[in-house]
């Protein structure tokens, strides 16, 4: 069997190692001219990083993450909601890292061409057009080449060329009024040197945590400073490099300088700041044509809530390739991949949609949004801990249900 992979982002290329061990041919064709380590921080969840360690890549990620340890709630007067440890602290088997996308999509790039030979991933292929029979299918780029193969998997983002071909009147991702700035610092170390935090509520939130070191000390620190507006403002096409500028919202973040963390110092620390619409799309009623199917944000791309996009990508590549290696057929395969795919993936665009874990600022805001005095008598640890687990739960990360699942391993013909 051979799959033609269209996009060479986490998902594609991911999908790319998994097929490779399972013994399966592909290849990977990416629109861009040349892949940089452009964008900046994501966290990699336990069930992803333990699907990239299956792979061999284990140590390559603790060289290029940090691995995180904790992970905090807090109001926008920086005090505690809710903390909890992370990763290997919180009894996974696995770690959680954070990470620069930029850097992981290298790796990855470099590890597929490595194991692959560099010949079977290509820069520069936009797809325009593809065709599919009983024997296989055919896909067609802008440069005027082509590919075969037995399949097609689409892991071409948000803007996806083949989901646009099975949905025309789709239309543009859908923005829920938020605007986030993205960025990141050099800055001294806070809390636990490897804490993720989360402060504010639904209406206006500051997310931070490091994903590198410096030889002083010093942390990078990726950060995000988020604001909601009315939802008929106007918008670009997001673009994870557009830039922004720090004087359209620094005013709100200035008073932020909870003592542990200083907001604004952190803001007007940046390098560059790029500002991003917070935009999804509805779960769709199917992914897969015949010999064709739709992977990662193509499929469900969803707001950066609960820290799972690039996560639920990983996921559907495993599951993916062990269907193509263990199912009677490639239409059987791909059928099977997205029947449990779909739906999870579907619950998890809409508890984000939701807040997803991020409703215990949002419950404190709204009960508390001076300040408190006394967190329990403003809501209980088990209604925190229900919504914190719940979304675990449901995202498919919950210790217990991850450490005693079945690997999605499976090992190529001898």
């Amino acid at each position: 069997m051979r799959a033609i992979i269209i996009g060479g982002g986490i998902g594609g290329l991911t999908t790319a190692l998994a097929l490779h061990a399972a013994g399966i041919g592909a290849e990977v064709y990416e629109s861009a001219a040349e892949v940089r380590p452009l964008g900046v921080g994501i966290n990699l969840q336990p069930h992803a990083v333990r699907k990239l360690t299956e792979l061999g890549l284990g140590e390559a990620l603790a060289a290029t993450g940090v691995a995180t340890q904790e992970f905090r709630y807090a109001n926008r007067f920086g005090q505690t909601i809710w903390t909890e440890p992370r990763g290997l602290a919180a009894g996974y088997h696995w770690p959680q890292y954070s990470i620069h996308r930029g850097r992981l999509q290298v790796l990855l790039w470099r590890e597929t061409e490595a194991r692959l030979g560099a010949a079977r991933v290509q820069a520069g292929k936009r797809l325009v057009d593809f065709t599919q029979d009983a024997a296989g299918v055919t896909a067609r780029f802008a440069d005027g080449s082509t590919a075969q193969g037995d399949v097609l998997i689409a892991a071409d983002g948000i803007h996806s060329a083949v989901r646009a071909s099975f949905f025309p009147d789709e239309g543009a991702p859908k923005w829920n009024g938020a605007l986030l700035w993205r960025a990141t610092s050099m800055a001294p170390s806070f809390l636990t040197g490897a804490s993720m935090v989360q402060a504010g509520h639904r209406d206006t939130k500051f997310v931070c945590y490091p994903i590198g070191t410096a030889p002083d000390g010093r942390s990078l620190v990726n950060w995000i400073a988020e604001q909601r507006f009315p939802a008929d403002t106007p918008w670009s096409r997001e673009d994870w490099n557009r830039p922004g500028r720090t004087e359209d919202f620094l005013p709100i973040f200035a008073n932020w300088n909870f003592g542990w963390l200083d907001v604004p110092v952190l803001i007007r620390s940046a390098e560059a700041v790029y500002e991003f619409p917070m935009v999804d799309r509805d779960p769709l009623p199917w992914w897969t044509r015949g010999r064709v199917t739709l992977l990662g944000d193509a499929a469900h791309p969803m707001y950066p809530i609960g820290s799972n996009g690039a996560s639920q990508a990983i996921l559907d590549a495993r599951w993916l390739a062990l269907q193509l290696a263990t199912r009677p057929n490639a239409e059987a395969a791909l059928e099977s991949y997205e029947a449990v795919r779909r739906p999870a993936t579907a619950a998890v665009v809409e508890a984000n949609r939701g807040d997803g874990p991020d409703r215990v600022m949002d419950i404190v805001h709204a009960r508390a949004p001076d300040g408190f005095t006394d967190l329990d008598a403003l809501v209980t640890r088990a209604e925190l801990e229900a919504t914190v687990m719940g979304y675990k739960r449901l995202a498919g990360f919950d210790p217990e249900t991850l450490n005693r699942r079945e690997s999605w391993s499976v090992a190529a013909a001898a």
